[in-house]
């Protein structure tokens, strides 16, 4: 069932599906998200079943702030200074856990939790259950994340009791994976909030992950994020009959021989394009195409959480 979240019952309905064990496609600002309670080893098996996940990758556990965050977990200064600045909103603390709360079932057994706060009607859900809620991307494993309700019902149907629908996600593309370590702070997945901005608000140097590191952070599987088409990166031409993903208007040879020729931002706007993203690329298999040719994408800004998308959903499949 879809429900608008301008519905009278929309929260509602929301809070008691989860109380209930249930599972609920949430919108928040980077893509949708598969909820259920954090503190249930019921619901977390509910989710990865529905996703049809591996259980040695991880969820993030999404807080109200940090007040409820410190319920869950120990927050150094440096992860607090990074909290404060930036939530609700697209960045995740890899943070220790506290005794009980979040079931480890949801972290890979780690004593280590991935901890966020999103904004938006997720938000809202969250404050009114008082309750931390795992939420990965409301979508079959390795498949393309959902940025409307509609992705989320073409993709899970049936397997989610309840989808929220707020309308497009307004960011497109995932939290920022941040660890804080001694010597400064590494990121373990590139996101919606920007290296050097992470850099700045955390005050301390970027560092490399360290091995093992990868286990702790979602999004991270070689293969991810993936159309039904093949994908090749940094095209230069187009061959006949496939997809173009085009950027900044570039004039890419053979796009007249194209299926059809969809540009992330034709003015080059890196946000845009990260907008347009995901939906993008369920548009481009919906014309049945093949392959998708992929224009380069700067390496710049949030242009880094774009092109690490694009190379896992265009590595190989098993």
């Amino acid at each position: 069932m879809i429900l608008p979240s301008t519905a009278p019952d929309a929260l509602t309905r929301a809070v008691d599906t989860l109380s209930a064990g249930g599972l609920v496609a949430l919108p928040t600002e980077t893509v949708y998200g598969l909820a259920g309670l954090s503190t249930s080893a019921g619901s977390i098996a509910k989710i990865y079943e529905a996703k049809r996940r591996p259980h040695t990758n991880p969820l993030i556990s999404h807080v109200s702030g940090i007040e409820m965050a410190e319920r869950f977990v120990i927050m150094d200064p440096v992860s607090r200074r990074l909290a404060q600045a930036m939530w609700p909103g697209p960045l995740t603390l890899i943070l220790p856990l506290r005794p009980g709360g979040i079931d480890r079932s949801s972290t890979n057994g780690q004593e280590l939790a991935a901890i966020r706060a999103p904004a938006g009607f997720a938000h809202q859900v969250i404050t009114r259950l008082d309750a931390p809620l795992a939420a990965p991307s409301a979508n079959t494993s390795g498949k393309i994340s959902p940025t409307t309700a509609q992705h989320v019902a073409e993709d899970l149907g049936a397997r989610v009791d309840l989808i929220i629908d707020g309308g497009p996600a307004s960011l497109g593309v995932e939290s920022t994976v941040v660890r804080v370590l001694p010597d400064g702070v590494a990121i373990l997945r590139p996101g919606a909030l920007s290296a050097d901005m992470v850099a700045e608000l955390a005050g301390v140097p970027l560092i490399g992950a360290g091995a093992g590191d990868n286990e702790l952070s979602p999004g991270t599987l070689q293969s991810h994020y993936a159309p039904d088409a093949a994908m090749r990166l940094n095209a230069d031409h187009v061959q006949p009959g496939e997809v173009l993903l085009n950027f900044g208007a570039r004039q890419i040879a053979g796009t007249r021989q194209a299926a059809a020729v969809l540009d992330l931002s034709p003015k080059g706007d890196l946000s845009e394009a990260a907008r347009n993203l995901f939906t993008y690329l369920h548009r481009a298999d919906e014309t049945g195409a093949a392959m998708i040719a992929v224009a380069p994408i700067p390496q710049s800004g949030i242009g880094v959480a774009i092109n690490d998308r694009l190379q896992r959903a265009a590595a190989p499949r098993d």
